[in-house]
């Protein structure tokens, strides 16, 4: 081969001599522009190869996991220098705020994106679809019917209709679409007659959103989009879900989060009836770090609704073990407590509830008045016997201590059964009475005594004395 380039590069050479010097000259640029147009198509070649897409799929309501992925997904995008960002949407919808905030994040986004609707995109779907540079859908498709509705379906007040119609039209122009099919996208009295009857609200098959400017194309595939978008051999990253991601999800459904606030309200019950056990306290504590850690990460628990929970915590043990009786510090802990708690599950930008359905609001309270009186249910009926059972055992000391190695212990003594004394210290519900001159260690049956109350003793259990109030005797 190298012999036959040489001897025609020879040849070139005998030809180019025997030229007139302008036919040599034209000859020389015509070789230039050949070389020329040789490397443009081979630097083109090679960036047509070196094109990246990074590809993720919306398939669960919107909500915070939705807007969780999309975040990191253009984070992802951006770090690793993408071209196209390509989105494959099945969703019937979700909540508005989070649509929002993934729209606004596509279209503050440099990168091109494109919408593969496979096989729905209702709703919050459709919004965001709209948001995208390019839609692309399969046979069979659907998008529209983004009217806002509360859980069961029913349709939400003129003030979030009118919210939404303005982030549809807004968004269609954003992307050169037509504002107006957008919006009948949400308002039923747009009028469209070739598209939708009377009364009713828009939703788009394949065929009529290509027909109308809507959608791009119908297609079967990415591979059939990346085609169209004319990226020849993309390299393609995909959205990896993590083991966090999964654990994240877990933890903030809803079923899951009343069985926390469950043990979180156990675990405080527990600690202040049974001074002295950690195990309950630890559990506590356990719980309200899965309750409030994902829902932190994902943007819905604030600083100030963890710091009114802990506030909560803090009044009541103040009322149970420092103010006596029960007051306005026990009342005030308690809502703060259940404020605090349900807050966290809703979003929302300090008190400003707008953007956030009323229904939400009121089904968070429900999960976290339900669990709490759930758990104060379970605590007062199984109490003794979780305390007593082998399991609780199992986590405390139960060493012997026995006399031959030196340990001593108080002798029960049956004959203080129903004595009279005198609370020489507050019990709450543990502390110091007096009965006979000589001091003992008692337990509160009733939860708190004052210091200075009469008292008898009830019974006598494992060494403990446990004592009720004197009631007064009244004089007629």
């Amino acid at each position: 081969m190298m012999i036959i380039l040489q001897s025609k590069w020879i040849n070139i050479k005998e030809q180019i001599k025997h030229m007139t010097l302008a036919s040599r000259t034209y000859y020389r640029y015509a070789l230039c522009t050949l070389v020329l147009f040789i490397a443009m198509l081979t630097i083109a070649s090679a960036n047509r190869q070196a094109s990246k897409v990074y590809q993720f799929h919306i398939s669960e309501d919107i909500g915070p996991a939705a807007w969780r992925k999309t975040d990191r997904a253009f984070t992802e995008a951006k770090s690793a220098g993408v071209d196209l960002v390509l989105i494959e949407l099945n969703t019937y919808g979700g909540m508005m705020n989070y649509a929002d905030s993934i729209r606004t994040k596509i279209l503050n986004s440099s990168i091109k994106t494109v919408a593969f609707v496979n096989h729905n995109a209702a709703s919050a779907g459709a919004l965001i679809a709209l948001a995208c540079d390019r839609i692309y859908m399969v046979k069979g498709a659907s998008m529209g019917a983004a009217s806002v509705v509360n859980q069961q379906g029913e349709i939400m007040p003129e003030k979030y209709q009118s919210y939404m119609r303005g982030l549809m039209r807004a968004t269609a122009e954003a992307k050169g679409r037509d504002p107006k099919i957008a919006e009948a996208f949400v308002d039923p009295d747009v009028v469209l007659p070739e598209l939708k009857e009377p009364g009713k609200v828009l939703t788009l098959t394949t065929s009529e959103a290509i027909k109308v400017g809507m959608a791009t194309a119908e297609v079967s595939s990415t591979a059939e989009i990346l085609a169209q978008e004319d990226l020849n051999a993309p390299v393609v990253q995909r959205y990896q879900t993590t083991w966090v991601d999964k654990v994240i999800d877990f933890l903030i459904n809803p079923a899951v989060s009343g069985v926390l606030i469950l043990m979180i309200i156990g675990g405080i019950y527990f600690e202040m009836q049974t001074p002295g056990i950690g195990f309950a306290l630890v559990v506590a504590i356990i719980a309200a770090l899965l309750f409030f850690a994902p829902l932190y990460i994902q943007g819905l628990a604030d600083h100030w609704e963890i710091a009114l929970f802990v506030v909560g915590v803090i009044l009541l043990l103040l009322e149970v073990f420092v103010i006596p009786g029960f007051g306005v510090a026990g009342i005030l802990g308690i809502i703060a407590l259940v404020c605090g708690l349900a807050f966290s599950m809703v979003p929302n930008e300090r008190f400003n509830f707008s953007p956030v359905e009323p229904n939400q609001v009121m089904a968070s309270f429900i999960i976290v008045l339900a669990s709490t009186i759930g758990s104060i249910v379970l605590c007062v009926i199984f109490g003794k016997g979780i305390l007593k059972s082998r399991a609780f055992q199992r986590l405390v000391l139960a060493d012997e201590q026995q006399s031959g190695m030196g340990y001593v212990s108080s002798v029960k003594n049956v004959d203080l059964i129903n004595k009279e004394g005198v609370a020489k210290t507050a019990l709450r519900p543990s502390g110091k009475i007096e009965i006979d001159g000589k001091w003992y260690d008692a337990i509160a049956l009733d939860g708190y005594i004052e210091k200075d109350a009469i008292i008898y003793v009830e019974k006598h259990e494992n060494y403990n004395l446990f004592v009720r109030k004197k009631k007064e005797e009244k004089v007629y």
